[in-house]
């Protein structure tokens, strides 16, 4: 079932750190249309999810209410490089020449560049809020943060859709699969991105970067170590796929697209602004997709995760495609090869980032840092859980079949793409 996007405010309000009036003044000078002397300023805290505090502004004068979404780095020590709300803007240095005492001095200052969302949002397709600022100075709150446009729609937390009627069920997912596609078919370097990441040796680089992140979560006085991690970081190391070294392959990553990540038109079924771009980059655009297909191998909902699998266990309910239908609608909309031969380390990789970030949530909960509740609590658990699963899926004999499934729409738009390449249209 659907919940509005205003019904996922929990009960928490404004942190303690937070200064309201200081956070006014800052959006009152850098948000175009912000309200002058409003008569209530009020700030509410989201209650799904664990990673970057994310919070509703609304401000009330006379008869009307305008709301705005702030997303900030959680309080407190966090891991190097972890919970970056500065990823999601682009921004560059330009040098600044002035005279002191008859002598040029320069200096770099920090320019809020290229917003990654306002880049897509102003030269793209893809659906992505509106963005108004980036604050890089804590002593307006506290931490960097940004603001963003309120999108006011449907998002659905469990990707089984309960309470969906089977032709939605259908339809949403196809839709998923078209805006991950479209995302995935921009052209960085005609919207300035182009230098937003390395584009070669992503998987690579990311295996490195969450082994050393979940070491730093755990041991020595810290949340215990699973060894099978480890291990689970020397397989990836030994199978990472050789089109991940292609330097001209990569293209933009989310780096954390899942549905509940998507908000739906409050009516129609279509996607209206994917969030949570903390992680996007350029690089490996397979891993997204693998990501994407968690839902098929595990279910981070149910509260016996370790015990409890993905669609693929719990039987698919009635209208969402098969992971491998999935893929091939995917495939077929962004242009893609069928990835059967890579698929067994996309999707232990997927597993295993995840198990990474789920151990500095729960390291974070111990310091008393984390957001998100009991499930913080439990993120140690869930972690534990999906190495366990990214082994067992290792462990398969056979993953994916060797060629896609193709039927209906998915004959015809194939055959398209085919002929179009000969100078056939239909």
């Amino acid at each position: 079932m659907a919940i509005r996007t205003q019904d996922l405010l929990g009960q928490v309000q404004a942190p303690p750190e937070f200064n309201l009036d200081s956070l006014f003044r800052y959006a009152e000078a850098n948000v175009e249309g912000f309200p002058l002397s409003p008569s209530k300023f009020t700030l509410s805290q989201f209650g799904h999810g664990q990673s970057n505090p994310t919070f509703l502004m609304e401000v009330s004068s006379e008869n009307s209410v305008k709301c705005y979404v702030l997303r900030k780095k959680p309080a407190g020590k966090i891991l190097e490089s972890a919970h970056a709300v500065e990823r999601e803007f682009q921004v560059k240095f330009i040098k600044l020449s002035y005279i002191v005492d008859n002598k040029e001095r320069r200096r770099d200052i920090l320019m809020p560049g290229c917003f990654v969302l306002h880049a897509l949002g102003a030269h793209t397709e893809v659906p992505v809020p509106n963005v108004f600022c980036l604050c890089t100075d804590p002593s307006v709150i506290g931490t960097a943060f940004y603001i963003m446009e309120f999108l006011e729609g449907r998002i659905f937390l469990d990707a089984k859709l309960p309470g969906v009627n089977p032709n939605t069920r259908k339809a949403m997912f196809r839709e998923t699969a078209k805006t991950l596609a479209s995302l995935h078919s921009v052209d960085v370097d005609a919207i300035g991105l182009g230098k937003y990441g390395r584009r070669d040796s992503y998987c690579k680089r990311q295996v490195e970067r969450w082994a050393k992140q979940y070491v730093a979560s755990t041991g020595e006085g810290k949340p215990d170590r699973n060894l099978k991690m480890l291990e689970l970081v020397n397989w990836l190391r030994q199978h990472i796929p050789l089109e991940d070294t292609a330097e001209g392959a990569g293209g933009l990553v989310h780096g954390d697209f899942r549905i509940d990540n998507l908000v739906f038109h409050p009516i129609e079924d279509r996607v209206i602004g994917i969030l949570d771009w903390e992680l996007s980059t350029l690089g490996n655009q397979m891993s997204d997709v693998a990501y994407n297909c968690m839902p098929y191998i595990v279910d981070l909902q149910h509260e016996n995760v370790g015990a409890y699998g993905g669609l693929e266990y719990s039987g698919i309910p009635e209208g969402i495609p098969s992971q491998a239908e999935y893929l091939a609608e995917y495939c077929s909309a962004a242009g893609k090869p069928w990835p059967a031969a890579n698929w067994k380390f996309y999707v232990a990789f997927s597993l295993f980032r995840g198990a990474s970030i789920f151990a500095g949530v729960y390291h974070r909960w111990t310091l008393g840092n984390a957001s998100g509740g009991e499930r913080a609590e439990n993120a140690e658990r869930f972690g534990n859980a999906l190495i366990d699963s990214a082994w067992e899926f290792i462990h398969r004999k056979t993953v994916l079949p060797g060629r896609p499934p193709l039927s209906g729409n998915l004959v015809l738009r194939c055959l398209e793409y085919a002929c179009s390449g000969l100078g056939v249209h239909f």
